[in-house]
């Protein structure tokens, strides 16, 4: 008897566990309601894919940013000399020939609120000479500022200006950046404030373009035209990542090609200038060289990395470390020195007084040398 109680009820759940597979299969949605009635809650399954997460409107970033870009006006004397004074026989005949009055020349630029303290970065070009130089900002206030201090080699300069509740921008980092990045351009372009212009980051590191002494641009395709030199160049979380300062132009206007100085170099030059009031770099007192393939050849390298000394200076800290003409820099402190670029970018960041280890090849053999780096003079001013 009890055999057949068990087996009846073998069969009876088998019958209920195939019925049951095939309403789950056939019309979940039975279930889901018959659930429903009971307060029983179903927990589903994660979805495979996620959503991605919406992306912030640029404006966003531009509205962060732009209450941090100024317009820079700046004005100075010049005289313009008569091409004919130096005719000995005009002065002869008109004694006032050279007595020219002065005028004003104006420019125009723009600039970026980098301290609550009142500094604003620009390019050194906008304000260079200028004996008057005039901030308006983006809410309409006019002030007037005075250069801290320039960097005609980084081609940067930084202002001071005595102001209550300026819009500090925020900084971005250099890492972050890559090809392809979104990117905003703000300034004055001919003088239209607050302007933004919209593009992405073409390359990284451009170098060898002639532009300054030290170069490590951003080049972006936003569109950048006169009067957005010393303006913010933006990510798209409006942190600032460059400072625009040139164009490459055969017509005078944008073609889709401008380059921004890098935060980290922009920082530095701002950071020096504000605790010394000038920026100091290191300096081995070497006149450096790129290897061309011919060069490699006539040298006997195995390839063309390094830098060839052609020029030592007499007395210098490379001299009296024992650098030798003809000498090829294949790294400094384990640094590789691939072209002329890198070499001056390294020496630059070495501080004056420290040590520092070169390692050269000469006559195919390497040798390394220790130098006491000395401090890189000042441009001469033309």
């Amino acid at each position: 008897m009890l055999r057949r109680f068990w087996l009846l009820f073998a069969q009876v759940a088998t019958v209920c566990v195939a019925a049951l597979f095939v309403v789950a299969t056939l019309r979940p949605d039975l279930l889901a309601r018959f659930a429903g009635k009971n307060n029983v809650v179903l927990v589903q399954e994660t979805p495979l894919t996620v959503p991605a997460p919406k992306i912030a409107s640029l404006a966003d970033a531009a509205k962060k940013a732009m209450p941090s870009v100024v317009n820079i006006y700046t004005s100075k004397e010049v005289r313009h000399r008569q091409p004919l004074a130096d005719d000995p026989i005009l002065r002869r005949f008109f004694p006032g020939l050279e007595e020219n009055e002065p005028r004003r020349a104006t420019s125009l630029g723009s600039g970026v609120i980098v301290s609550s303290e009142g500094y604003v970065l620009t390019n050194n070009h906008v304000v260079e000479e200028a004996d008057d130089i005039e901030l308006v900002l983006a809410d309409g206030r006019r002030m007037r500022a005075s250069v801290r201090g320039s960097d005609p080699e980084s081609d940067l300069a930084v202002l001071k200006v005595d102001g209550k509740n300026l819009p500090v921008i925020t900084f971005g980092q250099l890492e972050n950046v890559q090809v392809g990045d979104t990117v905003l351009a703000i300034g004055s372009p001919f003088g239209f404030g607050s302007s933004v212009t919209h593009g992405i980051v073409s390359a990284l590191g451009r170098s060898h373009l002639g532009i300054n002494r030290f170069e490590d641009f951003i080049q972006t395709d936003a569109a950048v035209n006169p009067g957005n030199s010393g303006g913010a160049l933006v990510d798209s979380s409006g942190n600032l990542v460059g400072i625009n300062s040139a164009i490459f132009s055969q017509s005078g206007g944008s073609q889709g090609i401008g380059f921004a100085i890098p935060v980290s170099l922009a920082k530095n030059v701002l950071e020096q200038i504000i605790k010394d009031g000038e920026v100091t770099r290191g300096w081995l007192g070497i006149e450096p060289q790129d290897i061309t393939p011919e060069l490699a050849t006539a040298f006997a390298l195995s390839k063309s990395d390094g830098v060839l000394i052609r020029g030592v200076l007499k007395s210098g800290p490379a001299d009296r470390a024992g650098m030798q003409v003809r000498d090829v820099v294949i790294n400094i402190d384990g640094k590789p020195t691939h072209d002329v670029a890198s070499l001056l970018a390294q020496i630059a960041a070495l501080t004056p007084g420290s040590q520092a280890r070169l390692q050269v090849m000469r006559e195919q053999k390497q040798v390394d040398i220790d130098v006491i780096v000395g401090k890189r003079p000042k441009p001469r001013v033309s």
